[in-house]
Parts: structure tokens; sequence; C-alpha cells
């Protein structure tokens, strides 16, 4: 019979959800541990192949009152997506052309795309943006329409903030899952957007979700990293998060 042996890092357990503090029967993993990571990983599976509720999201993102795009990537399917990085960087010709319909210049372009968990995006996206977009508008910055991208990177936030002629492009996109967490959605903000920037170029506010940076607090952070980005006149390496916690209400 195998004893199991509790870990002495169990309390941190309350601060985190990383699998740490899993104790051990004899010289293996408990079972229920086992068990739990078993599950931890097809929930990460599922969230890969998960797909984006178009429907849904159309059906609350009108209710900001701004145009939207439903646009897709050169990958037009989930196996060529995960084969072919490059092609959900692009827009197929058909995205394309709906953009230059739009070629109107604004401020700003806001990016909604399925990237490695649409569930991330299906959960947080319109949660963010209902406190996000407000705050844009009050500080009288002109929105392009919104573009839901599928099968999407996050360099198609550039290309698509070329395409608008926006001086700043800002992309919602479901993060790689973890362990842990298979419905974390990250926001990448690119000042002076253009096809073929890299990833220095950029700003990245991730682990967005409720068991992680909240709604409101990610709104914060990223309409002040705009705010700052318009100062400066650059994203990426060269600009700083230098927003108190404090004022994210932690």
């Amino acid at each position: 019979m195998k004893i199991v042996v509790s870990d002495p890092l169990t309390p941190l357990k309350e601060f985190t959800a990383a699998r740490i503090a899993i104790g051990r029967a004899g010289t293996s993993i408990p079972m229920k541990e086992t068990l739990q990571f078993k599950l931890a990983h097809a929930h990460a599976r599922d969230a890969v192949y998960s797909v984006l509720d178009v429907e849904g999201l159309v059906s609350s993102l009108k209710t900001l009152n701004l145009p939207l795009l439903h646009l897709q990537s050169k990958a037009l399917s989930r196996h060529k997506y995960l084969k072919r990085p490059d092609h959900g960087r692009q827009l197929d010709e058909a995205s394309e052309q709906q953009l230059k319909d739009y070629n109107h210049g604004y401020d700003i372009a806001i990016v909604i795309a399925d990237g490695l968990s649409a569930e991330a995006v299906n959960e947080n996206a319109f949660d963010l943006l209902k406190i996000l977009v407000p705050k844009l508008q009050s500080a009288k910055l002109k929105i392009a329409p919104l573009c839901l991208v599928e099968q999407g990177r996050v360099a198609v936030g550039d290309d698509i903030g070329f395409g608008l002629n926006a001086k700043l492009s800002l992309i919602l996109i479901g993060e790689r899952p973890g362990l842990s967490a298979a419905d974390s959605m990250g926001a990448y903000l690119t000042f002076g957007p253009k096809p073929g920037l890299t990833d220095e170029s950029r700003n990245c506010i991730s682990n967005i979700r409720p068991q992680g940076l909240k709604a409101k607090p990610a709104a914060d952070k990223i309409f002040y990293l705009i705010m700052e980005a318009f100062k400066r006149k650059l994203s990426g390496v060269g600009l700083k998060d230098d927003l108190a916690i404090g004022a994210l209400g932690h």
C-alpha cells in the first residue's frame, strides 16, 4: 500500500492555479493528480479545436453600435491553421477587398480573432470591449469597424490596421492553452501597424479571464497603453507599462 505524502508548498496553492504541491504516492504522482492532469490536457486540446461563436459574438458586439466586419485568414481550415502559421497572419482576398471599402483612416482598429483558443474569445472578448470601447470614445478616438477574424494569428491585426489606414491596431486573441487555463485571452497593440512587423513592435497584456486579469483592470491597462502609445508615437519594447498596480483596483 502506497502512502500519499503531502507537499510543504500546499499553502501556496491558494494563490495560483498552476500545478504545484501535487504530493506523491511512493515514487509516483497520486492518482487524483494524475486524473486531474489528464483532464486539464483534454481541456487544452479541446480549446485549440474550439470554434468561434460568430453568431453570439456578432449579437453582443452589435450593442456597441459600431460597424462589424466578418473576415477570414488565408488558413481556410483548422488543420491548415496549425500547419501553416503564416497563413493565419494574412487575410484571404475576399477579406482584403472588404477592408478597401472602409479604408477611410481611423485612430484605432479593433480585431477579435480565435487564435489558439476560440473558447477564450467567446467568453472574454465582449466583457472587455463593453468597458474599453466607451473609454476610447470618451477620449475622442475614431474607431474603425470591429473586425471578427476566423483562423487568425496575432500579426493579422497589423495587416488589418494597415488595410483600414488606422494609426493603431488592437487584437484580442485566444492564447495557447496551458494545463491550468484553457480560457485565457491576450491583447496585443501596435502603433503604426503594417505587414511584416514582429513581436518587439507590440505590447501584450495576457491572461485576461475571470480567474486571471479580470475585464475591468484589463480594459484600464489596455486604455492606458493606448493613450501612451499615441502620446509617444510608438509601441513595443519602447513603450513601458508604468501604470501603478493600485490604479487597476487590485
